[in-house]
């Protein structure tokens, strides 16, 4: 469901004067020992017969991406796969510590990790066990004889399959202490419902090879009339894309926040049995001191999708949740269905020429199901304290420097000023690693059932969170392993959180120079922050609660200046005739306009009034704004880059490292940006908001 906001956002803005005190770090002297160049910034990778204001991700990143190369197994490559790729390296060096571990040396969760990835590796007994291990899930599925029988079986935890309405248990937005179960829109096996309704020539023939794939599939599990039963269900999930919500409106906070109690749900959208849905994953639908409610998020496409549910026959369902299933487990079934999967999904779909290696794809496993386990040993072995001490240092002045701008905004009122405040002093930042780790006792791994320890992981997390959810929300858990490159700010919880795997060069180096420091992991941790202030992180208060705090002024102004800043990024055009989403992309673009500015007068502030040195004729704000397209260095198949428009929410890396930058007043003056260069914007037409 919605919870966590994904990859980096943030929002802040507006460079404004004004002192205060900050933890002070002197300039840096170039160190011999950082991963990029002398300083932190990887000269070579430049292509300086590009003007700055022309593109500056072409002027920062030009050589390195005419050359760069993605790897056959990779949709991508660029700071982040590269940082994926080391720690992917990092979490099979562990492994291979357990492997080689005798097994009474083991401890129990080490067994667990070490088992578990040993039953994935054995190729050679998946194969020779063939489908035995899923007839008994492909049996009931093909078994089921009405409609309500199909809603017990989408509510099956084990099958672990997307169907049409999706749960997921969280804080409830309105009442952030309590936990809620939270119903969404789902069921599709294409990445977005535009891959079900655009005609380019490229989404044409991925439904076509999609089609095939969904035959191919029913044929290698042994089934008849593979292609009319395929048609089927594609003709099904075209349907239910239809109806579907489009992506700027599912982040619309106030419009997926939709309180209901069963009896109201079964009015919304009758015809779906929703009590054997509930029944079968355990949910009840009865809480302390009355009705259990639950919280609809694409409220107007639930009785559109019931409509569908009991228009469609028994027979269709059974092929659909029969691909869906297959889809999901095909990575643990013989290699025929995993190559199969693969050629579609990370073929067509993604662009990639060949598989990841199996052994890498094992430590995603571990890392997905037993992440804390393995996330202990990570952080032991590769993120020392002081890299902590210098990343709270980093937060820490990042917090002041919002403090200081938020005092000074030109267009805010005092009294939704004051409220800004009250929510930024309750910010809460986890770096690194969290405090107490999960507990994975419940967790039974067997060496020789796969399909079984996939099955036992997905129902260990629901149990553990339905077993709380009528408990206090716990306020300090991760919704990320340490081993992930990623972070997110949580607006229910009113925190950021940045796992130890982005802590690393580019984003932060211990031994580069402060101002690419601050251009990199400073812009991030400024970006996650300013989520609490964007578009849509704004509605919430600083405990937590959806509830607005802004005057109807204040709010007018913001959307007045997040208005232009869709219209700049719905111009952009990574591939041809395909454009970005403004309005989907804006939580995540306001989040990088907003990091840059407040970590650029972090910066500033560092170095305690004195001047940044000049390093290699460079700036301290040059190498800030450098730093800041270094981590944005990506190169795309196209495939892969066609998902990322359609299905995420970020927009391209080439369109945030210039989309911030030439909204920002210093980047001009830092570049001598001039009127005629490319990416010139009036000065007021730049978007400023905090």
């Amino acid at each position: 469901m919605k919870r966590s906001v994904l990859l980096l956002a943030g929002v802040i803005v507006a460079g404004c004067a004004g002192t205060l005190a900050v933890t002070q770090t002197p300039p840096a002297a170039p160190a011999p020992h950082t991963q990029y160049g002398t300083w932190g910034f990887d000269l070579s990778a430049m292509d300086k017969s590009v003007k700055p204001g022309d593109d500056f991700f072409m002027y920062a990143n030009g050589t390195w991406f005419n050359t760069a190369e993605i790897p056959p197994d990779r949709s991508s490559t660029g700071s982040f796969q590269n940082l994926r790729i080391q720690s992917e390296k990092r979490m099979s060096e562990i492994v291979a510590e357990l492997e080689a571990k005798p097994a009474d040396q083991l401890n129990v969760e080490e067994k667990k990790l070490r088992d578990l990835y040993d039953a994935f590796m054995d190729q050679k007994q998946i194969d020779a066990r063939g489908l035995d291990p899923a007839q008994k899930d492909l049996g009931a599925l093909q078994s089921l004889k009405t409609l309500s029988d199909v809603a017990r079986a989408m509510g099956a935890v084990r099958y672990q399959s997307d169907v049409i309405y999706n749960m997921g248990i969280s804080a409830d937005d309105k009442h952030p202490t309590q936990y809620a179960v939270f119903l969404g829109q789902g069921g599709l096996g294409l990445p977005d419902r535009d891959y079900y309704l655009r005609n380019d020539a490229e989404i044409v023939a991925t439904r076509d090879a999609y089609k095939k794939y969904l035959s191919g599939m029913l044929s290698l599990a042994g089934y008849s009339d593979a292609d009319a039963r395929a048609g089927k269900v594609y003709d099904l999930e075209a349907k239910i894309a239809n109806v579907s919500w489009k992506n700027e409106d599912r982040r619309d906070a106030d419009k997926v926040y939709n309180p209901m109690t069963l009896a109201q749900l079964r009015k919304l959208a009758p015809g779906f049995d929703w009590a054997a849905f509930f029944d079968e994953a355990k949910v009840p639908t009865t809480a302390r001191g009355g009705d259990r409610v639950f919280i609809v998020a694409e409220k107007s496409a639930f009785p559109k999708l019931a409509k569908i549910f009991t228009s469609t026959p028994v027979a269709v369902w059974r092929d659909y949740l029969t691909l869906r299933y297959l889809h999901s487990f095909a990575a643990y079934l013989p290699k025929t269905f995993d190559d199969a999967d693969f050629a579609f999904y990370g073929g067509v779909v993604a662009g990639n020429k060949q598989q990841l290696p199996r052994a890498t794809r094992a430590v995603h496993l571990l890392d997905n199901s037993l992440g804390e386990a393995l996330g202990k040993i990570y952080v032991a072995k590769y993120f020392p304290p002081e890299a902590k001490a210098k990343a709270d240092e980093l937060v820490s002045n990042l917090l002041k420097a919002y403090d200081a701008d938020i005092r000074v905004i030109p267009w805010m009122t005092e009294a939704t000023r004051q409220k800004a405040l009250e929510k930024l002093h309750a910010f809460k930042p986890y770096i690194g690693y969290p405090d107490k780790w999960k507990d994975y006792s419940p967790y039974t791994v067997t060496r020789d059932d796969l399909v079984g320890d996939i099955q036992g992981a997905a129902l260990f997390e629901w149990n553990r969170q339905l077993n709380r959810i009528d408990e206090k929300v716990d306020r300090d858990e991760w919704g990320m392993t340490p081993p992930t490159v990623n972070a997110y700010y949580n607006a229910t919880q009113n925190k950021i959180v940045f796992p130890a795997a982005i802590m690393q060069p580019p984003f932060f180096d211990p031994n580069a120079d402060d101002a690419v420091n601050y251009g990199g992991i400073g812009a991030v941790i400024g970006h996650e922050i300013s989520h609490g202030f964007d578009d849509q992180g704004s509605k919430y208060m600083g405990d937590g609660t959806l509830k607005s705090w802004w005057t109807d002024e204040d709010r007018k102004a913001f959307t007045s200046r997040t208005d232009r800043l869709v219209a700049q990024f719905n111009e952009y055009e990574p591939l041809p005739g395909l454009k970005v989403n403004g309005k989907f992309t804006l939580g995540e673009n306001i989040g990088d306009l907003s990091g840059v500015a407040i970590s650029l007068k972090a910066y500033h502030l560092s170095q305690g009034g004195k001047p940044a040195p000049v390093i290699d004729g460079l700036t301290g704000d040059q190498r800030f704004f450098l730093g800041f397209a270094q981590i944005w260095r990506g190169k795309y198949r196209d495939g892969a880059m066609r998902a990322q428009v359609l299905s995420n929410e970020h927009a391209p890396p080439h369109y945030r490292a210039i989309g911030a930058t030439r909204n920002n007043d210093d980047w001009y003056a830092a570049f001598d940006v001039q009127p005629t260069d490319k990416m010139y914007v009036a000065p007021d037409q730049r978007v400023k908001l905090w």
